[in-house]
């Protein structure tokens, strides 16, 4: 049994995990469990796993009249589904439970754990989770993705650093090739900003076009608006005086398919510092601009930038001051220095963990036969 939610920066390594344990033992039966109406109804489903969902709701850390309603009414709910996921645990009898973070793992976790059956966390993020945190007393093991997490945790014991499952295809196969297989020559820089707190750096990135535009920049220029962003974007950058069908090294999309081949191609990457895809930075040794969003629980994405920037494997920008005249900047600078790049890029390299899977799948067959 699978179980965590709220973000893909949770549901994405349980997915990694359940494709290869299918992988590995097509036989094996496989459940999630997650939040009814959450992202995980849309992405497990997808990827073709069995998904079972309960209410939950977060709890506000605030003493406002508002937040003391809501928090009650989230207690209710969190009884109600520790029920119905002590149900979950009793039809599916699982030989163990893997939560991968947020709030709707909580449940399934924590009833298995009271039932004897082993449990696993993994904490995806450098400053771990409010719901990881709680369950460290009660789980088997916490599985961490860096070093750099073990202080966070009193039950350093239990702490096993494992990295975080990659996706498939995100993986250093070679920047020339990658960029060949793309019909690219020349720099090129990728760019994507995720959901969370997306609107202000989309909005950063049509200046930029407007720069790239108007001194003729001789790098090509990828960007993922998200489907968000992609409403009101390209009317921004019409707004701005950029006209894309003149610009040949802008390419504006809604979504990067490829972005494995593409962040594998790329020449410089600017990103926010969710886990995962600090992991692919490291995975695929692309040098990256990292701006970390402002908006997130615990100000964990800081976190996850200052372990690569704090050893050289990328270069830190914060919010504020990340204008289109500094990021266009420094993105000439990095790629007029391919001895930096190098560098930042064999750091990166450095930092990568390639078999974080297959570690995981060994604990787990340790733990459940």
């Amino acid at each position: 049994m699978l179980t965590g939610g709220g973000t893909a920066g949770h549901i994405n390594p349980a997915l990694a995990i359940a494709k290869y344990i299918r992988q590995r033992q097509p036989s094996a039966r496989i459940l999630f469990v997650g939040a009814t109406g959450g992202m995980e109804e849309k992405l497990v489903t997808q990827a073709g796993f069995e998904l079972k969902t309960y209410r939950v709701s977060g709890i506000l850390r605030s003493f406002s009249p508002k937040a003391i309603v809501k928090n009650v009414r989230a207690m209710a709910l969190l009884v109600s589904a520790m029920r119905n996921a002590g149900k979950l645990v009793d039809e599916f009898k699982p030989d163990i439970v893997i939560g991968t973070g947020g709030f709707a793992s909580f449940p399934a976790v924590k009833s298995a754990a009271k039932r004897g059956i082993p449990t696993l966390v993994h904490e995806s993020n450098v400053m771990p989770g409010k719901t990881n945190r709680q369950l460290a007393a009660c789980c088997t093991h916490v599985l961490l993705a860096s070093e750099d997490t073990l202080k966070f945790f009193p039950q350093k014991e239990k702490c096993i650093v494992t990295g975080n499952p990659l996706r498939d295809g995100m993986e250093f196969s070679g920047r020339a090739e990658a960029k060949a297989s793309l019909g690219i020559e020349g720099p090129l820089v990728y760019s994507a900003w995720g959901s969370l707190g997306a609107r202000d750096m989309n909005k950063m990135t049509a200046g930029l076009f407007a720069l790239e535009q108007k001194h003729g920049s001789t790098f090509r220029h990828i960007h993922s608006t998200g489907a968000s962003g992609y409403k009101w974007m390209p009317d921004l950058v019409r707004e701005l005086g950029v006209d894309l069908e003149k610009c040949p090294n802008i390419d504006m999309r809604e979504y990067v398919f490829d972005a494995p081949t593409v962040m594998t191609a790329a020449d410089l990457v600017l990103c926010r510092a969710g886990a995962m895809t600090v992991s692919e930075v490291c995975a695929t040794g692309t040098p990256a601009i990292i701006v970390p969003s402002p908006y997130v629980a615990d100000d964990h994405q800081r976190y996850n930038a200052r372990s690569l920037s704090d050893r050289g494997a990328a270069v830190y920008l914060e919010e504020a001051d990340a204008t289109p005249e500094k990021v266009f900047e420094l993105i000439n600078s990095l790629l007029g220095d391919p001895e930096r790049l190098e560098d930042i890029r064999n750091k990166a390299l450095g930092m990568a963990v390639f078999d974080a899977v297959e570690r995981i799948y060994d604990i787990i067959c340790k733990y459940a036969g």
